[in-house]
């Protein structure tokens, strides 16, 4: 793992989207896997800028996305459909068509998933994929004791989860208990791991995550054996964390 400390969440976003511009530049048709919730956000807002002074095009990058909550339609204002279109899609030159995330709404779930792993292989695999981290080691909607060697498939959402993600409905009720995610196998595929984490709430967390056992227990752990992870975390993340090693960097 190399691990990239910035002073706070506006430098975390700038250094995450420079990384993914970065790619881009090197490989105009590279596939990005991409994360939703409030810790991508400001590396999205990153990407539209970039994309408004620098032009830098999209028009033959693919993304896939990590996760779709079931029984919710595509327009529904809280789907992760809705949130990559409000958040970053509609702002840059990708095709619509080139924009890949699980349908929640589908009548056959099992197909969905074993669809959306060929989708994946058919596309020659994430060149990088965006991560953030639940406070429980969940990665993607991959919640606690989820095998490592899990595809794409239908999750019950931690309770802990649906009351994290309560705060984008009108009450826990109404959060599904539900989500289709890519399974850890399917993230661990991905040549390149780029793992963001910001906030004190987070410092625990990534402690464990960098210096605990691997364990299906802790899902995020498993980043441990991947080849090329980058974390980027913020003061307030790594305010625990003692780290003594040369793939460790400030910036």
């Amino acid at each position: 793992m190399k691990i990239i400390q910035t002073k706070d969440y506006s430098h975390l976003s700038r250094v995450a989207a420079e990384k993914i511009i970065h790619l881009i530049k090197q490989k105009p048709n590279a596939v990005l896997g991409l994360a939703t919730g409030s810790t991508p956000k400001g590396v999205y807002e990153q990407l539209v800028l970039d994309h408004k002074q620098n032009q830098t095009t999209y028009q033959h990058i693919r993304t896939v996305n990590l996760d779709e909550y079931v029984g919710i339609s595509a327009d529904h204002p809280n789907s992760y459909h809705s949130f990559m279109r409000k958040n970053l899609f509609q702002y840059i030159d990708i095709h619509p068509n080139h924009t890949h995330i699980p349908n929640g709404k589908t009548d056959n779930l099992d197909k969905e998933c074993l669809e959306y792993d060929q989708l994946i292989h058919k596309l020659s695999g994430i060149d990088l994929q965006l991560l953030g981290i639940g406070h429980n080691g969940h990665i993607g909607f991959n919640e606690p004791h989820t095998s490592f060697s899990s595809q794409t498939h239908v999750v019950q959402l931690a309770q802990s989860t649906r009351e994290a993600n309560s705060r984008f409905f009108s009450s826990i009720e109404d959060v599904p208990s539900q989500a289709i995610t890519m399974g850890i196998q399917t993230i661990m595929n991905s040549k390149q791991i780029l793992l963001l984490v910001s906030g004190k709430s987070k410092a625990k967390t990534l402690e464990r995550l960098v210096n605990g056992f691997v364990t299906e227990a802790f899902p995020a752990s498993i980043l441990q054996q991947h080849p090329n992870v980058t974390i980027i975390a913020d003061e307030d993340a790594m305010s625990i964390l003692n780290i003594n090693d040369s793939n460790f960097s400030c910036k």
